[in-house]
């Protein structure tokens, strides 16, 4: 079931996150994508977070139902899509990419991790289904 209380959304994204930071603290930048794909999902699950790896989405386009292969890195708990990148310099299409996944699922936020950092806090990018950009310390309030 979607979360859509934002005390429950900022907690399951923090949680995300700190799974992503020990990820990146054992491991640091300069590995491939998969790699600290892998190794999420392994903290998701050690973490008891239900994820979905690279779900196929469908969605309605007018009035016709398109089973397409759109896959997001991750789903998590139903309700924070995560899209990973590793690498040197984020491209805006990233976001889009994350906004469109956002708007096609009705998920109401969205995390885009770039794990080519030197930390990773400094590689996280905070996504609404509106395209709001949610502040680093979101989580926090």
């Amino acid at each position: 079931m979607m979360i859509t209380d934002m005390m429950k959304l900022k907690q399951l994204t923090s949680k995300i996150i700190g799974a992503g930071i020990e990820v990146h603290r054992i491991l640091g930048p300069g590995l491939l994508e998969r790699v600290y794909h892998e190794c999420l999902c392994y903290e998701l699950s050690k973490r008891g977070m239900f994820f979905e790896k690279e779900p196929c989405l469908q969605f309605i386009y007018k009035d016709s139902e398109i089973d397409f292969d759109l896959k997001p890195d991750l789903i998590v708990e139903e309700s924070v899509i995560v899209e990973l990148k590793a690498v040197q310099e984020m491209h805006p299409v990233f976001s889009a990419q994350l906004l469109s996944y956002l708007r096609l699922t009705g998920i109401q936020v969205g995390l885009l991790l770039n794990f080519h950092t030197p930390l990773l806090k400094e590689g996280i990018i905070r996504r609404t289904i509106h395209g709001d950009s949610l502040p680093d310390n979101w989580e926090s309030h």
